[in-house]
């Protein structure tokens, strides 16, 4: 009993939980981090895709029953390896969707047809889409810009359209990146694993990995740069006072570029030299470096919106 409760935890994936977090982006940015109520709203949104997530975890585990008993890794999981049948994952995961839909009406109709888009495009990779190029990639990005456009959605908050691109473009960083890993761990049984390596080129996704590279940092450049001017409030405005350069009203969300800027080149180092891309997740929690950049950028970015401006 005790080795099948521990499969279906490890089948829920918890650790991929991580990636729900983007769900607060738009908390952050729209300066609402400090309302009680908004706070609320976006963490039961959280709750809810942690758990959508998780079910979709189980059907793909069970639609790729036989690619992950080929997999190195893959092979030793509950569903691939016999610990938890195929029937009860499907019907844990029926479950968990029937009971977590309406909670998230409950909270936004908006945050419902985001919950349910994510769900149906999350099916569709895992039966069928995953199989085809370039599309498989789209949609592991799509799922991702879900989550962020969730938790604005559930706060009624609005951003510009370069939040959109930045994040989509670092979604597809990541995507191409996890390819990029896979391939070079797969080597000579990628097919078997995953037929869309066989058509995807390592010149390939080395020419996209660089493209979305650039296009992730350089549209959260844009994003920040389009921001209205911080107006330095007291104590910070008094000190700044006594500067020639006119720091008291500035953009000072670019500030946090370098942090982006470093984080992606750190990434490609990851993928390239260390060949690790293959579970982003894994890599945030793991590589220290990479760690301090990111929870550097998200104190910064909290210290300039909600306590360096007024």
């Amino acid at each position: 009993m005790a080795k099948f409760l521990w499969g279906l935890l490890k089948t829920a994936r918890p650790r991929q939980w991580i990636k729900n977090f983007a769900l607060f982006a738009g908390l952050v940015f729209s300066g609402q981090l400090d309302h009680p109520a908004a706070v609320l709203t976006v963490f039961g949104a959280f709750l809810i895709f942690c758990g959508l997530s998780s079910a979709t975890y189980f059907f793909n585990d069970v639609f790729d029953i036989e690619r992950d008993r080929q997999h190195p890794f893959k092979s030793k999981r509950p569903i691939a390896s016999g610990i938890i049948p195929p029937a009860v994952a499907v019907a844990i995961s029926l479950g968990t969707i029937a009971v977590l839909l309406p909670l998230a009406y409950r909270i936004s109709p908006s945050v419902f047809y985001a919950s349910f888009v994510y769900l149906i495009l999350q099916l569709l990779y895992s039966a069928y889409l995953k199989s085809v190029i370039l599309l498989d990639v789209i949609l592991i990005a799509s799922g991702f810009v879900l989550r962020v456009y969730a938790g604005i959605w559930a706060i009624d908050a609005h951003l510009n359209i370069w939040f959109l691109l930045s994040i989509t473009s670092f979604a597809l960083f990541l995507a191409i990146g996890k390819r990029r890993s896979e391939l070079t761990l797969m080597q000579g049984s990628a097919g078997k694993h995953r037929e869309t390596l066989l058509h995807y080129p390592e010149a390939l996704l080395d020419i996209l990995t660089a493209m979305f590279a650039n296009s992730a940092w350089l549209t959260y450049a844009l994003f920040a740069f389009q921001q209205p001017p911080i107006i330095v409030k007291a104590p910070f405005a008094g000190i700044l006072n006594n500067v020639a350069i006119p720091f008291i009203e500035a953009k000072y969300l670019m500030i946090t570029v370098p942090f982006v800027l470093y984080g992606v080149m750190r990434y490609l180092y990851i993928v390239y030299e260390k060949r690790q891309g293959e579970s982003p997740e894994r890599v945030l929690l793991t590589d220290t470096p990479l760690l301090v950049t990111v929870v550097s950028w998200v104190l910064t970015i909290i210290l300039i919106i909600y306590y360096l401006g007024g």
